[in-house]
Order: C-alpha cells, then sequence, then structure tokens
C-alpha cells in the first residue's frame, strides 16, 4: 500500500464517520463542528486527484463562509451553553497534551523539512507549461456542462426566494410597518391634546390612536 492510498482511506473514512455524526449529534454546534472536518477531509481528496482549485475553494467558501454561516446560526438559537461546559476542565490535561503534540508535529514540519536533490529534475520534468486546472474546470463547465450549471444557479435562486417569501408571510396578530400610512400622517391624526385635571392620571389612549 503507497501513501496515496493510505491517505485515500484515511480521508475518507473519517468523512464518512464525520457525515455520519452531523446527523447522529444532539448537539447542533458539534453537528456544525463535524461538517467543517467533513469539508476538510474532502478538499484532502481534490488534492489527492490533483484538483488542488476544488480543495482550496472547498475550504475557502464552504468552510469559511457557509459552515462558519451555520455556527453562527445555531449559535443564535437556544443551547444550553451551561450544561456543555460541565464537565470541561475534566478534559483539560488531555486536549492541552493533543495541542502539544500537534504544534511539536507542525514545528518539526517547519524546522527540518529538506527537498531531495533527485525530487528537483523530476518536478520539473512533470511541470506543466502553464497551470491547466482551473482552466480545464473553467472550460468543462462553462461549455460541456453550461445548462447545468446554470440550472444549478436558478434552482438556488428560486429556493432563497422561497425562502424569503415563506419567511415574510402575513400573520395574524402580528403588526407591520405600513410606511404609505406613516408618511400620510399629519398632526391632527398624530397627536391628540387631553386635558388633565388636577390629582388626576393621564387616561390610556384609544384604540385607533393607538393602532395608528
Amino acid at each position: 500500500m503507497n501513501a496515496v492510498t493510505l491517505f485515500f482511506y484515511l480521508f475518507s473514512s473519517i468523512m464518512i464517520a464525520c457525515a455520519f455524526m452531523v446527523i447522529a449529534s444532539r448537539n447542533p454546534v458539534h453537528s456544525v463542528l463535524f461538517l467543517i472536518l467533513t469539508f476538510v477531509n474532502a478538499a484532502g481528496l481534490f488534492l489527492i486527484l490533483g484538483a488542488e482549485f476544488l480543495a482550496m475553494i472547498l475550504i475557502v467558501v464552504y468552510v469559511g463562509a457557509v459552515a462558519v454561516l451555520f455556527l453562527f446560526v445555531v449559535m443564535m438559537l437556544d443551547v444550553d451553553f451551561v450544561r456543555l461546559r460541565q464537565g470541561f476542565l475534566q478534559y483539560l490535561p488531555f486536549g492541552a497534551l493533543i495541542a502539544a503534540i500537534f504544534l511539536l508535529e507542525l514545528i518539526l514540519v517547519a524546522s527540518t523539512w529538506t527537498l531531495a536533490k533527485e525530487a528537483l529534475p523530476v518536478i520539473k520534468a512533470n511541470a506543466m507549461p502553464e497551470p491547466m486546472n482551473t482552466r480545464l474546470l473553467g472550460r468543462v463547465l462553462y461549455t460541456q456542462y453550461i445548462y447545468f450549471f446554470q440550472s444549478a444557479g436558478f434552482i438556488l435562486l428560486v429556493a432563497m426566494v422561497g425562502a424569503i417569501v415563506l419567511t415574510l408571510r402575513d400573520r395574524v396578530g402580528v403588526k407591520r410597518q405600513n410606511i404609505a400610512e406613516q408618511n400620510a400622517r399629519v398632526p391632527a391624526t398624530g397627536m391628540e391634546l387631553l386635558k388633565v385635571q388636577l390629582r388626576t392620571g393621564v387616561p390610556a389612549p384609544s384604540v385607533e390612536k393607538r393602532d395608528a
């Protein structure tokens, strides 16, 4: 088993396990974190296939934007973080040990790597005259799969408009702002002069004035 096969099984197994944990976790915050880890392993598979552009797009767009947005939305929900923090200190030494090991590995990788003498001729021999990955991807998307690509964008647009329409539907008992009525208000309808008697309170406004 070579290194490519080993990393393929490693990334694929972790990605499948994390994808299962996305739907199996009871805590929505944990589900989003498992989703981020799934995207990272999928990017590793793209790197193995030689599609580094797709891997970087997956990290930048999905992990850096979509998954973080999901995390913000989940964190806005009513989640009992006090209960989640219980037992945090008992796992702190183990987490610190793992963090120290990762830091040591990063330091060793950054300080001890060297390029083999026989690797440079191989790199020059296999080097392409121009970066073809991004150009070929754009050529395939906008020529061979242009209708499917535009159809996917249209479906996403319809889904976005449908979500907005469902969210902004009229609800019974909910007051909404009417700009036309507000601009048409005059002092006669917007103010009410009251003569308050001595030692008496101000009466409650009428229903018409309160609704206006």
